[in-house]
């Protein structure tokens, strides 16, 4: 059994993780300070008594013994939460990464930052490839986190060169699937819930932009492998569905598969959002033996739509 430890573990990503994390026989400690997070997503794991919560930001230091594993997920994730603070998501990336590389270079635990597709900012390069050094703005809207993320990618990689520490790096891309937050902006669960509510369904721009959909699933299987992985093998590793959409071929999909009354509508484009977005997931196919998605888009908006039928 191992101690775990996965901060931002209320969140989408995180409860999912934590689960799948208890299911396979680990103790696991959960902490978030509940800005995203929700107890909702970790409920069912209350009473487990291989299960922890702690109330706690990790801008703050945490000192915590014998851990085996830290996974680093904790700081807003969609536009509208991050935007909203945009200082309180650079101290997070920045302050709570060094707070968690501290505490791994304590316990010589090996730790995982989740860092994004957003480091690519709008790319020149189709698919994104690891080694592709991206087209941030960084001054703009988005940057609190884009650059946040790349400094907390620095921070990891300079923490392993000066005092050896353990780490694995993963770049996620946009990612869906049950314990969303309703209300947290997301292409997935905006469409998903105004076509259940009846209401207009809104894209930006001519919707002619594009996104990769990965099925929670798919992913934290990756995330599993990517710990597991060989032992010199840091990173970064893209992790996400190949697959290319449009948003208005998202929308139209969503409303094939909900039934509603709800239309398309057009909205201004935000500024600095990128135009495209496709992993390249040949790294991770070749050192996660073998991984990659399995669920198409259409099979996990099934499950997806379910979930949020209970939850509006």
């Amino acid at each position: 059994m191992k101690r775990i430890l996965v901060t931002g573990g209320a969140g989408f990503l995180g409860s999912n993780l934590c689960k799948r994390l208890i299911k396979e026989g680990n103790h696991v400690i959960c902490v978030d300070n509940l800005y995203t997070g929700r107890m909702v997503n970790v409920e069912e794991l209350m009473d487990n008594p291989e299960f922890e919560f702690i109330n706690h930001n990790i801008i703050e230091p945490l000192d915590i013994d014998n851990l085996d594993e830290i996974y680093n997920l904790a700081c807003p994730a969609s536009p509208p939460h991050y935007q909203k603070s945009p200082t309180y998501t650079t101290k997070t990336c920045v302050l709570g990464i060094l707070n968690m590389l501290e505490l791994a270079t304590k316990n010589n635990a090996k730790i995982m930052q989740f860092s994004t597709s957003e480091v690519y900012g709008d790319p020149f390069v189709h698919p994104q490839v690891e080694t592709y050094r991206g087209n941030v703005n960084p001054i703009g809207i988005r940057s609190c986190y884009d650059e946040g993320k790349r400094v907390a990618e620095t921070l990891c990689f300079d923490y392993n060169r000066e005092f050896g520490t353990r780490i694995k790096v993963i770049r996620i891309f946009n990612t869906y699937g049950p314990m969303m937050d309703p209300k947290d902006g997301r292409v997935v669960s905006n469409f998903i819930i105004q076509a259940l509510k009846g209401e207009d369904i809104t894209i930006y721009g001519d919707g002619s932009q594009t996104r990769s959909f990965c099925y929670v699933d798919d992913l934290i299987e990756g995330i599993v492998r990517m710990m597991a992985s060989r032992e010199d093998f840091l990173g970064p590793v893209n992790l996400g569905n190949p697959g290319e959409f449009t948003i208005r071929e998202l929308a139209e999909i969503v409303l094939e598969m909900v039934d509603t009354k709800s239309k398309l509508v057009c909205m201004d484009l935000p500024k600095d959002d990128p135009t495209q977005r496709k992993p390249d997931i040949t790294v991770a196919g070749r050192e996660l033996n073998g991984w990659a998605p399995k669920i198409s888009l259409r099979e996990g908006l099934v499950p997806t739509i379910e979930y949020f039928k209970k939850t509006i």
